[in-house]
């Protein structure tokens, strides 16, 4: 697999792990690929992976049932929902408001286009 420069490989690792859930691929309650399995499908070394399972261990996403093995928690697709969005909030929110105000882009054109926007 490929991954950005512009990254750590581990936080990169955890947002595949984060997309993998949200788009229901790995459901709550759920098992999920062993550190190994996953190392490898991914083509990196272990330890990398098992940083990333450590960090999403703490934020309570995953769970690692000893002899068992991991599971997504109760919970964590909520919990990864607020963390994407406060991501949003605190980093691509103010950069958009950056680049409409180096565009010179106003506030009303800005409403007017989000406005528009059908979710």
């Amino acid at each position: 697999m490929k991954f950005s420069k512009n990254l750590p490989i581990y936080i990169q690792i955890q947002e595949i792990i984060f997309e993998n859930i949200l788009q229901d691929k790995w459901k709550e309650n759920e098992k999920i690929p062993s550190v190994r399995d996953f190392a490898a499908s991914l083509e990196v070394n272990p330890n990398t992976v098992v940083k990333s399972i450590d960090k999403l261990q703490d934020l309570q996403i995953i769970e690692n049932k000893r002899g068992i093995g991991l599971y997504v928690k109760e919970g964590a697709f909520e919990k990864i929902m607020n963390i994407k969005k406060d991501k949003f909030w605190e980093n691509d929110f103010p950069e958009l408001i950056h680049k409409a105000s180096v565009y010179n882009i106003s506030k009303e054109d800005l409403i007017q286009r989000i406005s528009a926007i059908k979710l």
